[in-house]
């Protein structure tokens, strides 16, 4: 039994707590109280739970007597365990009420065929089990969790190096930070063996995030666990005045929530040169200047449309980004690969300067907005989308790559637009262009023509009648 097959099987027990009234992200929630202390028996790794709350206790128990023991498991470990399960455990409790639907769940996930998931990794089958939650329309998970084809092409040419301390401020369920581990471990493992030291920054250091709402950090956690990542990921508000510390790394790569700060106030940093209500404006400030200025580091951010035009704070944000960093490329994604359809979102590939002025001469657009198919459940974004992207993002010669999409704007043609980047999108053929338009003068006279010649036509028809 593959991976797939057994989120498949993970998945369908949703069903077992209909009648509890549960929805899909709290499912996926006890699903992660469960799941982590059964893993936690495959992998070795009980010795941080207490021995009364490991999974043979509560696989032993059956009816009203587990319900109780599993409530009183939740809060114990709350309390009692290692510092990481506090919090995957931190105000836990269990929203299913009868005790046999807990039973089936629990002794349905102690049949599964857990050797072949622990040979493809339980990381990817937690994974697997996000990504489910989130293309479930009904779960609200989706604002968490950024689609894999278009995290994995960030990361890839973002390209975290090892060594290099890695950061998403609007962690979600930490999917950036995960593809950027394997994107480093890979390399490690193709180039060169770390040092234990090395290792260990890797482990614990690397990759770090920081996510407002329990839930998703909860998920976070246990995903980060379970890819064996122990990098700090705060629970709380990144635009908020604590979150000031969060900075000189060398990479950024997020995708923040969009809207509004709840009660469209400011936030309450005060290091922002242009507070806004504008979250993703805001989030965009704060990456650009959590980013070293030795000129290596670099950022990958996904904005909605809106972050490309507004004007005001807006504009004066666009133009400090574009002297403090070298905005090299933005990416135009297709509508349809986001919870909200319709969402019209960009990536915004970047360098900070070592300097706070002029850094961007001109900024290359890929369109792959523009006559694209109708993407979502039933034909979603896969990597190949993104191939002739990457081709053009890594060229050599940016000038000699022949593709209708690929354009570039100079920063003095940027700024005679008022700053305004919502610009690089090709002509849709669906419409009809005003030099495809036949010259009405012309026009004219071939329709009197043709009108002229069906009159003779049909004074010739009446005369043969006549006659």
């Amino acid at each position: 039994m593959n991976t797939q097959e057994i989120v498949q099987k993970l998945w369908n027990l949703c069903n077992v707590l209909r009648d509890d009234g549960i929805t899909y992200h709290q499912y996926v929630t006890e699903l992660t109280y469960i799941l982590f202390l059964k893993m936690a028996k495959e992998t070795g790794a009980e010795k941080n739970i207490p021995p009364e709350y490991r999974w043979d206790k509560l696989v032993e128990k059956e009816g009203a007597t587990l319900r109780r023991f599993y409530q009183k498991l939740l809060l114990e470990l709350s309390q009692k365990a290692t510092s990481r399960i506090k919090q995957i455990y931190a105000n836990a409790s269990s929203n299913i009420k009868e005790p046999k639907n807990l039973e089936k769940i629990i002794k349905s996930i102690d049949k599964l065929d857990w050797y072949s998931a622990k040979e493809e990794g339980f990381g990817n089958l937690y994974e697997g089990l996000l990504e489910k939650n989130a293309n479930e329309k009904k779960s609200g998970a989706g604002q968490y969790f950024t689609p894999r084809p278009l995290v994995n092409t960030m990361v890839k040419l973002i390209d975290p190096e090892p060594g290099e301390r890695c950061n998403d401020p609007a962690a979600g369920t930490f999917g950036f930070m995960i593809a950027a581990d394997a994107h480093v471990r890979a390399k490690t493992d193709d180039d060169h063996d770390l040092s234990e030291k090395e290792s260990k920054f890797q482990r614990t250091q690397a990759f770090t995030g920081c996510e407002l709402v329990h839930d998703a950090h909860r998920l976070a956690l246990m995903n980060a666990v379970l890819h064996d990542i122990e990098g700090e990921i705060l629970l709380g508000d990144t635009l908020s005045d604590k979150r000031k510390a969060l900075r000189d790394f060398d990479v950024v790569l997020t995708n923040p929530p969009f809207g509004t700060k709840k009660g469209g106030g400011r936030p309450s940093r005060d290091d922002f040169t242009f507070p806004t209500s504008n979250k993703q404006l805001n989030f965009l400030q704060h990456v650009y200047r959590s980013l070293h200025t030795k000129g290596t580091a670099r950022a990958g951010i996904v904005v909605p449309d809106n972050v490309l035009f507004q004007d005001s704070d807006g504009q004066k944000i666009r133009a400090d980004l574009m002297d403090k960093c070298n905005l090299h490329t933005i990416l135009r994604l297709p509508t349809g690969i986001f919870y909200a359809q319709g969402v019209k979102t960009n990536v915004l590939f970047f360098y900070r300067g070592k300097t706070d002025k002029g850094n961007t001469k001109e900024v290359w657009f890929y369109d792959l907005r523009t006559n694209m198919p109708s993407l979502g459940k039933t034909n979603p974004l896969k990597e190949e989308h993104f191939e002739k992207f990457i081709k053009a993002y890594k060229a050599k010669d940016r000038k000699k790559v022949k593709d209708e999409r690929w354009n570039a704007f100079s920063r003095i043609e940027i700024q005679k637009n008022g700053d305004s980047l919502d610009i690089g999108l090709i002509a849709d053929n669906s419409l009809t262009s005003y030099e495809n338009l036949p010259d009405p003068i012309e026009s004219t006279e071939i329709a009197i023509e043709k009108i002229e010649q069906a009159v003779d036509l049909l004074q010739a028809v009446v005369r043969e009648l006549g006659s």
